[in-house]
């Protein structure tokens, strides 16, 4: 399919953002629908992908977040992703680290 831009992506992870999206695809496992409303909130910001897109580009997402993450745990720094910070914030919640971290 047509190339994700920038602009695309910060939209989509904007949405993906959401706390009630983010409730919704944690206890998902069919997530066609959550997906179908994340495409009709992209076309919002004037932003044409259908519900496969969204989805595929998400699992891609996530799947480099997670690669990136655990070097970064084993020490390797070098690897490291456009969009890290931003998903650290929606996906870093659910790591050891973190949890330590709010309980002072």
């Amino acid at each position: 399919g047509k190339h994700w831009t920038v602009n695309e992506v910060r939209a989509l992870i904007r949405i993906w953002s959401d706390k009630n999206i983010q409730q919704q695809l944690e206890g998902a496992v069919r997530n066609k629908r959550i997906f179908e409303q994340v495409a009709a909130r992209l076309q919002k910001f004037g932003i044409d992908r259908d519900w496969k897109q969204c989805r595929t580009k998400y699992k891609n997402l996530k799947h480099e977040y997670k690669s990136v993450r655990s070097a970064q745990d084993s020490g390797n720094t070098s690897k490291s992703m456009k969009f890290f910070n931003e998903l650290d914030a929606i996906l870093g919640h659910c790591t050891i680290e973190q949890a330590s971290k709010s309980d002072n």
